[in-house]
This record gives structure tokens, sequence and C-alpha cells, in this order.
């Protein structure tokens, strides 16, 4: 079995609950944790691994950039997270403003590694009371060699196209792998 296969498998089989509750804002979510857990089942019999890195990489503003890696004994893959630590976060020290960022980037770069469905996700999509359109997003190029790999090791088009905005010209492309 390939990375590409074992990554597949991974992404069609995940289950996450949402176990965590933001009082707050009233929803439920996953964490970076609850991510981990769910994988760990896949890690024996897929004979794989799943390692983070964080790097800071801005300090004015400060921007860190988490990878997400799944590795086997041959190869890897990985996805990175893009998050920036608010430094006006008003009740928090600093060391807390850098583990929100944190947890966050992390949790968002096995998102994206694993697709998980963000727009799902009320964390993502809590409007707090206001009126709010959710639009899909265009796929990425780094995406979309994700989607040709993930459509060549068996996955569905119809689950692309849940999650992303495809052109008549990208969607043909993937209908005939």
């Amino acid at each position: 079995m390939t990375i590409y296969q074992k990554l597949s498998k991974i992404q069609q089989e995940f289950k996450s609950k949402k176990s965590r509750y933001n009082s707050f804002g009233k929803y439920y979510f996953r964490s970076a944790e609850d991510i981990l857990e769910a994988t760990k089942p896949f890690l024996k019999e897929l004979n794989v691994t799943v390692t983070i890195q964080e790097d800071l990489i801005s300090f004015d503003p400060p921007v860190l950039k988490v990878t997400a890696t799944v590795a086997d004994d041959k190869d890897s893959l990985n996805a990175v997270a893009i998050v920036g630590v608010d430094l006006d976060q008003k009740g928090m020290q600093m060391p807390q403003r850098y583990g929100a960022a944190s947890s966050y980037g992390k949790k968002y770069a096995l998102g994206n590694l694993f697709l998980i469905d963000d727009t799902q996700d009320a964390d993502a999509t809590n409007n707090h009371g206001k009126e709010q359109t959710i639009t899909q997003k265009a796929i990425s190029s780094a995406h979309f060699l994700k989607a040709k790999e993930y459509i060549k090791s068996g996955g569905k088009l119809d689950a692309i196209r849940s999650k992303y905005k495809l052109t008549k010209e990208q969607e043909k492309e993937l209908a005939t792998l």
C-alpha cells in the first residue's frame, strides 16, 4: 500500500466526535487532541506515524506555520496551516496566546491532512447570531494534487465536490482518473 492509499483510507474512515463544548458560543467542537486520538487505530493497522511540527515564521506580527505529517517507512505527506498570534487577546497571558494559536494551527493542519470538513465544525462556522452565507472555496493547486491522488487511490469525486468548488476542467480531469 502506498502512502497515498494509506492516507486515503484514513481520510475515508476517519471518525472524531465533537466532544468539546464552547459555553460562550454554545456549540460542540473537536480539538487537535480529539483528532489525534481518532487517528491512533490507523497507526498500527497501516504502519504509519502522525507528527506535528510548529515553526515561528514571523516575529512581528507573530505567525506560526504548523505542519501535520503522515509517514510510513518509505514516504511522507504533509499539510500546513498558518496562524497568527493575537497579541491583543484580552484576559490571556502571553503563553496562553501562543498556546491558543498553536492549538488552532494543529487542529487545522490535521484537518487539512485528513480532509476534515471544517465547514461542518461549529467553531469554524459560528456566526454568533449574525446571518451568514457559507460558500465553497476554490480548490488550491496543492489540494488539487492531493485530490488527484485521492481519486487515483479509490476516493470519490463527490467527496471533493462537497468541499471545493471545481472548475469544469478540474472536474473533467478528476473524472478521467
